[in-house]
């Protein structure tokens, strides 16, 4: 018995007659938010680079693959085995370089030949209903930079990109020009339609400079905690409160943040 098998047996008498009482209550809507938890402490373990962490949260995340399709084996859909099966059979058909005859010599014609091969599928899945685009598949709730940065990605595929990473910044400049002629004019809407399209030109400079714009967007979360964090230390050390600094105040200490804090 493979690992993986014992895996799925654990599983499945978990769900038994004779199981947990909470894994035999859970459903494919209660597992959701599980889902997201454990992929997100995956993404944790690879921002700091620890492989230990990552094999644990590795193992909680394959988890709730092995649940959900013995939840599904159950409703008499699928197995796990269905599953491993059909990403094995994607993989081969969409590597025709590998385990065909055809040929990619590089990244770029690896892409022109996965995204012909993925329209093809999307116009046997549609089966002439509708217009198979280049955009489907993407995930409803991906995070919105992500998406951003996915939905960018796949047109750029196609041609539909800006010339040059120097055309993008001139791009994000324009939507703040925008954004700031919203703003004065107190529209209700206008402000958090050109915010939008300006992160949208933001994801779309990271991806065309190689960056993926939720990483860029954590790194500056982090580093703004930690710079906020001194400023409470240094307002803690002379026995004061942020609220009694004013605007002048709280700038100098947030200059002097910056200089103890580094960006990285």
């Amino acid at each position: 018995m493979t690992s993986i098998d014992r895996l799925a047996e654990i599983m499945e008498r978990l769900r038994g007659p004779q199981g947990c009482p909470w894994d035999r209550e859970q459903t494919v809507a209660s597992l959701r938010k599980y889902v997201i938890e454990e992929t997100y402490e995956v993404v944790e373990a690879i921002d700091e680079k620890d492989w230990g962490k990552l094999r644990e949260e590795l193992g909680d995340l394959l988890l709730q693959v092995v649940f959900l399709s013995q939840l599904a084996k159950e409703a008499g859909q699928f197995n796990l085995d269905d599953v491993a099966a059909g990403i094995s059979e994607k993989l081969v058909r969409r590597h025709p370089h590998v385990f065909g005859s055809a040929e990619a010599n590089n990244v770029a014609e690896v892409w022109r030949r996965w995204e012909k091969i993925k329209e093809g599928e999307r116009r046997a899945a549609s089966n002439g209903a509708s217009v198979p685009s280049r955009l489907d598949g993407v995930p409803r709730h991906l995070p919105a930079l992500a998406k951003a940065r996915l939905f960018a990605d796949k047109a750029a595929r196609a041609g539909f990109d800006w010339s040059s990473p120097e055309a993008i910044v001139d791009k994000v400049e324009e939507e703040t020009a925008e954004l700031r002629q919203a703003m004065a004019t107190n529209s209700a809407a206008g402000p958090a339609e050109e915010l939008g399209d300006l992160f949208f030109a933001a994801a779309s400079l990271a991806r065309r400079l190689g960056l993926d714009p939720e990483a860029c967007a954590e790194q500056a979360n982090r580093k703004f905690e930690r710079r906020f964090r001194e400023v409470e230390r240094l307002v803690a050390e002379r026995g004061a409160k942020l609220e009694d600094f004013d605007a002048r105040g709280l700038d100098d200490l947030w200059r002097r943040a910056k200089e103890l804090v580094p960006a990285r």
